[in-house]
């Protein structure tokens, strides 16, 4: 691969013969590439330069002491230091700002003591502001690949928005320190555990994913005995995704690669510092906390996913020292979360 394929996405899905040779189109490039790109317009790119300004604002004008203090012991939004997200038990040097669901603290779910509700600990408005619209438009755009998807497979154009209502949608608004002697690695090998991921990268680089590949097998990261973290970090095979103006790169997670029974694949990717400071947006296009997923090809069979607790898993997996996981443990939390997964499971 050496150039990714860019679409451009029609203003509406409506499920026309159009459509759906699109929807062929980006299925194909996923299954050939494990990521593609879409076009953006003018009004896309100045909300993405808005939220890239508003990253660099926040990383360089606040001290380390004061972006520590924008962290929850609700969610898992907020704050996370170079060093702190852990990749196979290894330190990733990304750092980060994490945008979950802005629950307010009366709501109440979180009143209830549901695992990684509560508010975003903004460091202000304006960042508040830039991170919201970014995140609206990155979610218009995750609703029509998902419905293109859906009509590309045959399937009711409704197949996987049905899951994404209130969605469980979040961002990881990340700054890569420049390489050292010591230090090249940025994040390590690993898959997403979402449905769909949107980024905006700057001009720098150092995302690399790797395409399926014959005979390969990919780990099915929701398994407890099973992870993704660490695959293929330094076999033969990974892409470089060389940054390219006025796109948004796209590849499947997880539930995808669940959901699909693996006619789609959730995409490895890894990232390595460069010798300038990187600065990049994921988006992650969601289920609602409380989906019950199951696979389109045994829709009433008991392997199943709990979106929420997918969720939670994989977050107290990356972060296992971290304030939210210790209160999640300390005031038993996962009781409530298996409470609510068994009230829905059989829904």
């Amino acid at each position: 691969m050496t150039e990714l394929r860019t679409f451009r996405l029609p203003e509406t899905v409506t499920g026309s013969d159009d459509d759906v040779e699109l929807g062929r189109q980006l299925i194909a490039a996923w299954q050939a590439d494990g990521i593609l790109q879409i076009a953006t317009d003018a009004v896309q790119d100045r909300k993405t330069e808005a939220a890239m300004a508003a990253s660099r604002r926040f990383f360089h004008g606040l001290s380390l002491e004061e972006k520590s203090r924008l962290v929850s012991d609700l969610t898992y939004a907020g704050y996370i230091a170079s060093g702190e997200e852990v990749t196979d038990g290894i330190a990733d040097y990304s750092e980060i700002f994490t945008v979950c669901k802005d629950v307010p603290p009366d709501d109440s779910r979180v009143v209830g003591k549901w695992p990684c509700h509560g508010p975003v600990p903004w460091p202000d408005d304006s960042y508040r502001d830039a991170m919201r619209e970014f995140m609206a438009m990155l979610g218009d755009s995750g609703e029509r690949l998902l419905k293109l998807t859906a009509l590309g497979f045959g399937l009711d154009i409704d197949t996987f928005t049905r899951l994404t209502a209130d969605g469980w949608h979040h961002m990881r608004v990340l700054r890569f320190p420049p390489r050292s002697q010591a230090v090249d690695r940025g994040i390590g090998a690993h898959t997403d555990y979402g449905m769909l991921v949107l980024a905006a990268q700057d001009d720098v680089g150092g995302l690399h994913v790797r395409p399926p590949i014959e005979g390969e097998e990919r780990p099915r990261n929701w398994l407890p005995d099973e992870s993704a973290a660490g695959c293929f970090q330094d076999a033969e095979g990974w892409t470089f995704v060389e940054p390219v103006q006025h796109v948004f790169t796209v590849f499947p997670g997880d539930i995808l690669q669940f959901l699909t029974g693996g006619r789609l694949l959730s995409t490895p990717h890894k990232v390595l510092l460069n010798a300038r400071e990187r600065f990049t947006m994921a988006y992650f296009h969601e289920p609602n906390f409380e989906a019950v997923v199951r696979p389109l090809d045994d829709p009433h069979g008991d392997d199943v996913i709990h979106y929420g607790t997918h969720f939670t898993n994989m977050f107290m997996r990356c972060y296992p020292d971290r304030v939210t996981t210790r209160r999640i443990l300390d005031e038993d939390r996962l009781t409530v979360l298996s409470e609510l997964r068994s009230g829905l499971r059989h829904s």
